[in-house]
């Protein structure tokens, strides 16, 4: 998989990345299905997101069938990598790099359980001993 910097997946490319790092390497056909569940997405629309990501590098493609029409994509990019990526861009953003800030505005949000607490004290405890 390609490592690259500061990826930017549009709400249309990330929906496309999803499928595939779930399903694994797809059709068109198949991505739009499962796209089209969710919000009527026409073929030629995904078909032209996939070659647009193919062009970036977020996808590669291998070619099927018996007179070589089908293209099989395959997700470029770790959904970790991505995940990653979004969030940094986010708390820059909206918190101006403050992970405090996203935190304590999560946590007041909704009231977490006692076994959510008991989570949380555990992973800041870790941080602070890899220190």
């Amino acid at each position: 998989m390609a490592k690259q910097k500061n990826i930017k997946p549009s709400e249309n490319e990330l929906a496309i990345l999803q499928v595939l790092w779930e399903r694994g390497p797809s059709t068109v056909r198949e991505i739009n299905e499962i796209l089209s569940e969710d919000k009527p997405t026409g073929y030629t629309t995904t078909l032209k997101f996939m070659q647009i990501m193919f062009e970036k590098g977020l996808l590669s493609r291998t070619t099927e069938g018996a007179k070589g029409r089908s293209h099989i994509y395959t997700a470029e990019v770790q959904e970790s990598q991505v995940n990653n990526d979004l969030l940094d861009q986010f708390v820059n953003r909206v918190f101006k790099g403050s992970t405090s800030q996203l935190v304590m505005r999560a946590l007041g949000r909704k009231n977490p359980s006692p076994e959510e607490i008991e989570e949380i004290k555990k992973f800041l405890d870790n941080i602070e001993k890899n220190k």
